[in-house]
């Protein structure tokens, strides 16, 4: 089979409401062809989604860079992370306040450092020395958001650790819009990225699957390349991002694969709030999408594609 350049995008899962839904998808095919023009000009696939998450990062519609959502305390705590699938070298950052796009400052501990995971002081010291562009994140949109979430948790006597049972009775002020990318470049190696704001109303200092690698972003040439929106601690316990590049090695398309890991998220964790999401390129070029939430923002663009194909919903698993 002959292998073909390919990126695929996504915004977020969860509940995607009209107020927000067309920026969003304007967004993602934004994302995608930003991304697919660096593979075309022959940028490697760490490139391209560098690019592209970048691109979602300063959109406003996602819950990632500048619109990200706040914390219990009403704080920003950004997250981020990439990997290389050629050498399996990963950068990730966490714990951000006011950081313009957390994916760059994740590529820099992956390149300029022996670690993999910086957080808080330590990766504000980082962006320094490299002299990364801050940007205040919070918007009027997520401000607004906030003050729907925080009235509708006290007016429910909800306990924070409750919080789920909150969110099934109001799905539509819980967005969950991680942003992420995967992609294939023309030397065959694949690379993911996944950026967020985190969980609305989290606890301060805590910490999802999106910079985790292995939990929300994980690339492999011998595999393929996930990144996973949606329940930070659902993509955590089954080390979905990695689960999905398990399938693919093993033989199954990215659609096979997504598809897979999803089955997996509702027959092992049915009995919690389990809200996920999955893209994901194999070996081959060929792109995967799946989730269990009502939508996923997403788009793809590949070499035998005039344009994107963008899409609030893919192929949902029961």
């Amino acid at each position: 089979m002959q292998r073909k350049l390919a990126i695929a995008v996504h915004g977020g899962a969860g509940t995607w409401q009209p107020e927000r839904s067309q920026k969003g998808l304007e967004g993602v095919r934004k994302a995608a062809e930003k991304g697919f023009e660096i593979l075309r000009n022959g940028g490697s696939a760490l490139d391209s989604v560098t690019g592209a998450v970048a691109v979602l990062e300063d959109e406003g519609a996602f819950n990632a860079g500048y619109g990200s959502s706040l914390n219990i305390e009403g704080e920003i705590e950004m997250e981020a992370s990439i990997m290389d699938g050629k050498t399996l070298q990963a950068g990730a950052v966490g714990l951000l306040k006011d950081i313009k796009n957390p994916v760059r400052l994740a590529r820099i501990v992956m390149e300029k450092t022996d670690h993999v995971f910086v957080v808080g002081e330590g990766a504000e010291k980082l962006a320094k020395i490299y002299d990364m562009e801050r940007r205040n994140p919070i918007t009027e949109l997520r401000l607004k958001y906030y003050e729907q979430q925080k009235r509708a948790l006290l007016d429910g006597k909800f306990e924070l650790p409750k919080l789920s049972e909150l969110i099934k009775s109001h799905p539509e002020i819980f967005e969950l819009e991680t942003v992420g990318a995967v992609a294939i470049d023309k030397n065959g190696n694949v690379a993911a990225a996944t950026s967020t704001g985190g969980f609305p109303l989290k606890l301060p200092g805590r910490i999802g699957d999106s910079p985790l690698i292995g939990c929300g972003t994980y690339a492999d040439n011998q595999a393929g390349a996930c990144s996973a929106t949606g329940i930070g601690e659902i993509a955590i316990r089954l080390v979905l991002a990695k689960t999905v590049c398990n399938y693919m090695e093993n033989g199954k398309t990215a659609q096979e694969a997504a598809e897979m890991a999803i089955n997996l998220v509702n027959k092992r964790l049915s009995s919690t709030y389990n809200s996920m999401g999955l893209i994901a390129v194999d070996t081959y070029g060929r792109v995967g999408a799946a989730h269990n939430s009502p939508n996923l923002c997403w788009a793809y663009l590949t070499s035998d594609m005039k344009e994107p194909m963008v899409s609030l919903t893919a192929k949902i698993a029961k």
